[in-house]
């Protein structure tokens, strides 16, 4: 595929030591496991946001996010197994700007979209690409910017614009699934080149272990999943090619929703005061920060 966004510094390796499995079951204690820097704990109520909120969520006192946890740096479960992350961190924030307490439910991250659109959860957080298919059924209020990016076995020596006829593990309902990987099929069957065998994973953690035990050529991914994933395998693995395809990430919401202004105004509240910049900071992940909180960006 065509390049077309530079890579950003390399991202400072999470607590958490990989190998952490994202399946988990939903119990209360896993809603009780919240990560906190300075600046979240510093956090204060923004009274527009919490006036914005759906009268229901207001009253009720808690947000229910769903998330996979399974995408390290960005969403994972620590050594205890509590959430953790920079967006974990960030969700944390946007409750506390609207007076609510997160509650964390653990979800396959292709059935997340499906529990906001049913009433179940209140807010997805999972490292969601805002894009026109997934705007059909759900908003997104954009925080981040991120690309995609491949990685290959340390000195495998692949070239990442001829990927033709190579394994190649994502994660299953991710834009490396549906989007990047079957498009570099095609460009490989239009020149009459080989198709890309794509191996599909329920978890992140799976598709990055196919690369480190070499079952697959090459593991695509959103780029501080993949530079964390090189961090954290002791040189095993490598970056392949540049960061391309850069698109905001989003907090799912479920569509035409008051819930969405809420979040934006609490999220833009989070920009003005600097503590969205601390947080990105303090995980080292500030190369994808945004100016302006927006609401469907991506195309």
């Amino acid at each position: 595929m065509k390049l077309r966004y530079k890579a950003p510094a390399l991202i400072a390796a999470a607590a958490l030591a990989f190998g952490i499995t994202a399946c988990a079951d939903n119990s209360a204690s896993e809603g009780e496991g919240k990560t906190s820097t300075d600046a979240v704990a510093s956090v204060k109520v923004d009274e527009a946001a919490r006036a914005a909120l759906p009268a229901d969520i207001r009253d009720g006192g808690e947000l229910i996010v769903g998330s996979d946890l399974g995408y390290p740096p960005n969403e994972y479960k620590d050594a205890n197994n509590k959430p953790a992350g920079w967006a974990v961190d960030l969700v944390e924030a946007v409750g506390a700007k609207l007076g609510l307490t997160v509650r964390w439910e653990v979800a396959a991250f292709d059935q997340i979209i499906p529990q906001i659109t049913g009433g179940t959860y209140h807010l997805g957080s999972s490292s969601f690409t805002d894009n026109a298919e997934r705007q059909k059924s759900v908003d997104f209020v954009d925080y981040y910017e991120a690309g995609i990016l491949h990685a290959q076995s340390s000195g495998a020596g692949l070239k990442a614009d001829d990927l033709c006829g190579l394994k190649i593990s994502v994660q299953t309902g991710t834009t490396a699934h549906t989007d990047v990987v079957p498009a570099i099929t095609e460009e490989c069957e239009a020149a009459g080149k080989p198709a890309v065998d794509m191996k599909v994973f329920d978890a992140q953690e799976d598709a990055t272990q196919a690369l480190v035990l070499g079952n697959v050529d090459v593991m695509t991914a959103d780029s501080p999943i993949v530079l964390d994933a090189i961090a954290k395998t002791g040189g095993k693995l490598e970056q392949l090619g540049d960061v391309f395809d850069s698109a905001p990430y989003g907090l799912v919401t479920d569509k035409n929703t008051e819930l969405t202004e809420a979040v934006r105004l609490a999220l833009q509240s989070l920009f003005d005061d600097g503590t969205y910049e601390q947080i990105l900071s303090d995980h080292g992940v500030e190369d994808g920060a945004i100016e302006k909180v927006t609401i469907n960006a991506g195309k």
